[in-house]
């Protein structure tokens, strides 16, 4: 039973990140309040889903949330820019330039390059708060919902032309 809430519960994360995308659209306006609305639910989802599959005890929990809190904050900030460049492609792959295509892909590592310096700055901190198992777990998970993310996320993002 644990297993398919789990599921289920990701399903929603992952459901709530694929409505970050499509709010894309949005008039710039209305943009702004819905995106935030948006984030919100998706970060709640997403701290529900990570506190039903880690088991914590309470000492655990009150050690592992504050580095979580943190951690997510700064992840926030690399998924903005994620979402920025996202943009920029949506307004420029039909009509692609080397130079675009060139500042694109570069942003696009550096991006990556930053999710993973992000980790390895955290890892110590999770470790001081978790036993190794438990680390290994939250990276997992954190690990599961980006692999779904980018995986929907590359089935809708189209080929440069």
């Amino acid at each position: 039973m644990r297993r398919t809430s789990s599921k289920s519960m990701l399903t929603v994360v992952v459901a709530g990140f694929v409505a970050i995308g499509s709010f894309l659209t949005l008039a710039q306006e209305t943009r702004a309040d819905n995106m935030q609305i948006v984030r919100d639910k998706v970060a709640a989802d997403k701290k529900l889903f990570i506190a039903a599959n880690m088991g914590l005890t309470e000492s655990e929990a009150k050690a592992f949330w504050p580095v979580y809190e943190s951690y997510q904050g700064e992840l926030a900030q690399i998924e903005a820019r994620a979402g920025r460049l996202l943009e920029e492609y949506a307004r420029t792959y039909q009509a692609m330039s080397d130079q675009v295509a060139r500042k694109l892909l570069d942003e696009f590592l550096l991006i990556e390059a930053d999710r993973l310096k992000l980790r390895q700055a955290y890892l110590p901190r999770f470790r001081k708060a978790l036993p190794d198992t438990k680390v290994g777990r939250y990276y997992q998970l954190e690990n599961k919902i980006h692999a779904v993310v980018s995986y929907d996320l590359a089935r809708v993002i189209p080929l440069v032309k």
